[in-house]
């Protein structure tokens, strides 16, 4: 396989983490559209270009049925990259193709799963075409009405849908997949060739993480090191993801801008690889130019692939008032924060140009108006044209990122609502009602000092959880994982029970005195009385100690009395 695509220098970012469900057809019909498995290609090296820590990831793998699943996985280290990949390469293929099946699924776990600050996005890779089961009775109709439904979770959640199309074969449903994408504010790439992927994958970053994409040539090797120039434009690049695509072996040198040379793999430089592409993941790497040496085999076309990983977003400063007249001047300053603090870094500023959009949303006419650079600001002025209600967002860029901040409303109707701030001049001034004041604060005492026990016996009882356990059980003598179950916690009072959540299984019956109570700071504290070993992070938990789980925790449940384990994670 030859490398001839045009490699791509990307930037992603934004301090949202990112929740993704990699949707991969595994239905026989793929042995021709998708010969060499780029699908699962694409999966990895998705995996591997994302944060080194906190976003999510799950899996489905779908025929006319749901084949094998992977809730969404908080990636915190090497090693759960690695154990995706792996649960990637052993999903094995099956008959007939269901794309709704799949699609939702996929759009399920999101919805479950749903966190805030989170950008969800599902990543489908298929052919697009369905093959049903005869036996099975159900028809293209159904089909389509369960996409249809899938699809409209998706746009009311906002949930893009990527569909990458495989089409080794030359039967792809290009309009389907198509139409699938711009139903749901996604795009739609199609790939006969792993040589797409840097670029595919490129483009799916740009569109959801705010990115430009800056064109680089590819080249052919020759046998010894060739140069190929990195530069890291600014002081705020947390990662810098290298991609190096070839079918044939390639080794690589790196060297930082002061020339020194950089292991690799190292605690800066991390290493990944598969078939068809090796990745590497600078950490927080100083600004300037690098220079990575390749050696591939003498005529192999070889692309290498940049993505930037930042952490700043675009806000709005506060406006005293949102309401106003016509003919008033509003003042907008937007600046960048990194880590929810202001970045005071004068040369990222000098670098960007902003925009402000002036929406008048009675009109539905837009004006831009193009805002000074200042040395830690962006600063814009719009004069009212109309008495109307107007949206203002501001949108910064360089060659590498752009940023676009919420939006902003303020009112110029007449009549609009006046400032909070601001006193209301009609009101009377009337006499400060001490006495009922004081003789309503000592009976509201009273009350309260004989409600007082009362509350405190009703408290625990009412008190409600928020929330949710993902639990998958495994069957410890075939192997075999039960799909994720999504169990939202809001419906609970004071405490639950395991056995609960498990529907009473009678097998499960000795989890029933493992008990869930709700804790401070939207946490959950176990307390287990059963005779079932309980384990965080691989640490075994003392039977009759509590507990408290925060959002992100894991945890596995061994049972004594029957040969299975339970996967439990809180996420709030």
């Amino acid at each position: 396989m030859s490398f001839s695509s045009v490699t791509t220098i990307a930037a992603a970012g934004g301090a949202s983490k990112i929740d993704a469900v990699l949707v991969l057809d595994v239905s026989h019909s793929m042995d021709n559209s998708d010969r060499d498995k780029i699908g699962n290609e694409a999966m990895k090296m998705f995996i591997d270009m994302l944060s080194e820590k906190g976003d999510r990831v799950g899996v489905v793998a779908y025929t006319d049925q749901i084949q094998r699943e992977k809730a969404l996985l908080e990636i915190r280290s090497a090693e759960d990259k690695e154990n995706l990949k792996s649960f990637i390469d052993q999903i094995d293929r099956g008959s007939y193709t269901d794309v709704s099946v799949g699609v939702k699924e996929a759009v399920k776990i999101l919805e479950d799963g749903a966190a805030p600050n989170r950008e969800p996005i599902i990543i489908l890779l298929a052919d697009g075409n369905n093959s049903l089961d005869p036996k099975s009775g159900r028809t293209e109709a159904e089909s389509n009405a369960d996409m249809d439904k899938a699809v409209k979770g998706a746009k009311d959640s906002g949930i893009p849908i990527y569909t990458i199309g495989l089409n080794a074969d030359g039967k792809l449903n290009k309009a389907a997949l198509a139409d699938l994408s711009k139903k749901t504010a996604g795009k739609s790439f199609v790939t006969d060739s792993a040589d797409d992927l840097p670029q595919i994958l490129s483009e799916i970053f740009a569109s959801h993480l705010e990115l430009n994409i800056v064109p680089v040539n590819s080249f052919t090797a020759n046998g010894s090191y060739q140069d190929v120039k990195i530069t890291v434009p600014n002081s705020n690049v947390l990662e810098a993801n290298i991609s190096i695509m070839s079918a044939k072996p390639v080794d690589a040198q790196l060297v930082d801008p002061s020339g020194n040379t950089v292991a690799i793999p190292s605690k800066n430089a991390l290493l990944s690889k598969s078939k068809s592409y090796s990745l590497i993941k600078l950490m927080q790497p100083i600004e300037g130019d690098w220079t990575l040496k390749v050696k591939g085999v003498a005529k192999d076309k070889i692309d290498v692939n940049l993505i930037f990983n930042y952490d700043l977003t675009l806000e709005l400063s506060p406006l005293q008032s949102t309401t106003f007249s016509k003919g008033d001047k509003v003042e907008i300053n937007a600046f960048l924060a990194s880590g929810g603090k202001p970045l005071s870094d004068v040369s990222q500023y000098s670098n960007m140009q902003a925009v402000m959009y002036v929406k008048d949303l009675t009109t539905g006419k837009t004006e831009q108006i193009e805002m000074k650079t200042t040395d830690d600001y962006f600063q814009g002025e719009y004069k009212i044209a109309n008495s109307n209600d107007y949206e203002i967002k501001v949108r910064a860029e360089e060659q590498s990122f752009f940023r676009e901040s919420a939006a902003l409303n303020i009112s110029a109707k007449t009549g609009a609502a006046k400032p909070t701030n601001q006193p209301d001049k009609t009101a009377e001034d009337k006499p400060f009602p001490t006495l009922i004041v004081v003789i309503g604060a000592i009976v509201a005492i009273v009350v309260l000092a004989a409600g007082y026990w009362l509350w405190r016996i009703l408290k625990e009882k009412s008190r409600g959880f928020v929330g949710q356990l993902i639990i998958e059980i495994r069957d410890e003598n075939t192997g075999d994982k039960s799909s994720p179950q999504y169990k939202k916690l809001h419906h609970f009072k004071g405490k639950f029970q395991l056995h609960q959540l498990l529907q009473l299984a009678p097998e499960l019956k000795e989890t029933e005195k493992i008990i869930f109570k709700p804790a401070n700071n939207d946490r959950v504290l176990l307390v287990n009385d059963s005779i079932c070993k309980v384990e965080k992070f691989g640490r075994a938990i003392v039977a009759g100690r509590d507990l408290e789980l925060q959002s992100g925790d894991r945890i596995t449940v061994t049972l004594t009395q029957v040969d299975k384990t339970i996967y439990i994670e809180y996420l709030v």
